[in-house]
Parts: C-alpha cells; sequence; structure tokens
C-alpha cells in the first residue's frame, strides 16, 4: 500500500507544473492556496510519521522542511507561471531541485534505518527519476 501512496505523490508533484497553470487560471485566494499548501503538508508529515515511525522531533523538522521548501518550491513555479513560461522542462527543473533539496534535509535527520526504509519505499525511485530527467 505504500508504494501506491508513493505513486500517487509522484503523480501530484509531476501535475504540480500543470496545476499552477490551472490555478493561473481560476482565481485563487492566498488563503485557499495557503490551506491547500498546509493541509497536504500535513498529510505527507502523517504519512512519514506512520511509515518511518518518527520521533516527535523529527515530525517538527520534517513539518518545518516540507513547509519551507514547497512554500518556497510553489513561489518559484508561480514566477514562472507569471512570466508565461511555457517550457514544462523548466517546471520540472524547479521541482526537482527542492525535491532534492527536501532529501539531502531529511537524511541529515532520520535514523539510518529510518532513511534506509524512506528511500526504500519511494525515494530512491524519485532520485532515479529526477537523475533521468537531468540527462
Amino acid at each position: 500500500m505504500n508504494f501506491y501512496r508513493f505513486l500517487h505523490l509522484a503523480a501530484a508533484f509531476c501535475l504540480l507544473p500543470v496545476l499552477a497553470h490551472a490555478q493561473a487560471q481560476q482565481p485563487q485566494t492566498p488563503e485557499q492556496r495557503e490551506k491547500q499548501l498546509l493541509e497536504y503538508i500535513d498529510k505527507e508529515v502523517h504519512r512519514l510519521s506512520d511509515l518511518l515511525e518518527l520521533e516527535y522531533w523529527q515530525e517538527f523538522y520534517v513539518d518545518s522542511t516540507l513547509t519551507h521548501d514547497y512554500k518556497a518550491m510553489t513561489e518559484e513555479l508561480e514566477s514562472l507561471s507569471k512570466a508565461k513560461v511555457e517550457n514544462t522542462d523548466l517546471y520540472m527543473a524547479v521541482q526537482d531541485k527542492w525535491m532534492e533539496q527536501i532529501d539531502r534535509t531529511y537524511q541529515r535527520y532520520f535514523t539510518p534505518e529510518q532513511w534506509q526504509k524512506y528511500w526504500k519505499t519511494g525515494g530512491r525511485r524519485a532520485q532515479q527519476a529526477r537523475d533521468k530527467r537531468k540527462k
């Protein structure tokens, strides 16, 4: 089941550029976007906590990391959208940059066992997909 959750999340990340463009078409208030992002972050923190049996302080770091990095990624994607950039490769490059940053941060405060479990349940596949896109 965790593999299917990962696939769902990977698909969601791949759709971010499309969603960012669609959101530019549909006016959404900043409060609605913020609420949507925070709900997603909360679900991801709970998923990782359940999967990796995180300590309370690790949950805090996961939440802080995702809040900072997703907001930064969203801002970058929105700036591309506002500039009317149509090249989806640029959107994917922004996404990949921030996802790699998140992985580097996770590795710093996950135990070796937690990191291996994270890596085996989707982290490695996501990194391989990013590496493939770079080439």
